[in-house]
């Protein structure tokens, strides 16, 4: 791969953690529910941001496995075991967040709220945006799997 779209991919990827890292930490204070606490209130009396923290974890691991990948690809090594397990931990990482978000709309619509719709909807969205990452992980786990053993079929008969 040539260098500028390598280099153009990674610092989308960054950005997009950046962004999301912002947001997660921008958002609680200005909640409707959090505008006028304090940030001990906003932060540790609040189990369920903290949940939603956690749960961000695997999209910032998978963001780390996807920028490696995208070195490796630079350095045309991408098709090596290192390859092949990144693009399963980004998958790995994918089918977490799925779980994560379901929990998470579970705990939503049990909790004593009354307006459910709008946190579900994003809820949904995130869902199908994890599912089909997954999915082209698996995919091209598969594809990426079948090249490293050919080429090491081939570096074993050379």
């Amino acid at each position: 791969m040539r260098r500028g779209p390598n280099l153009f991919l990674t610092v989308v990827l960054v950005l997009v953690g950046l962004a999301a890292l912002t947001f997660l930490l921008w958002q609680p204070h200005v909640e409707g529910r959090n505008a006028n606490a304090t940030l001990f209130e906003i932060y540790f009396k609040d189990p369920f941001l903290a949940f939603v923290y956690v749960g961000s974890l695997p999209f910032f691991w998978a963001l780390f496995h996807a920028i490696k990948l995208l070195g490796a690809a630079g350095g045309s090594t991408e098709f090596s075991a290192a390859g092949v397990h990144s693009v399963r931990t980004i998958k790995r990482c994918a089918i977490a967040l799925v779980a994560f978000v379901v929990v998470g709309i579970v705990i939503l619509v049990t909790g004593p709220e009354d307006d459910h719709a709008g946190p579900v909807m994003l809820g949904l969205i995130l869902s199908l945006g994890s599912i089909v990452v997954a999915t082209a992980m698996a995919l091209l786990e598969r594809a990426m799997q079948k090249a490293v053993d050919m080429k090491s079929e081939h570096d074993l008969t050379v």
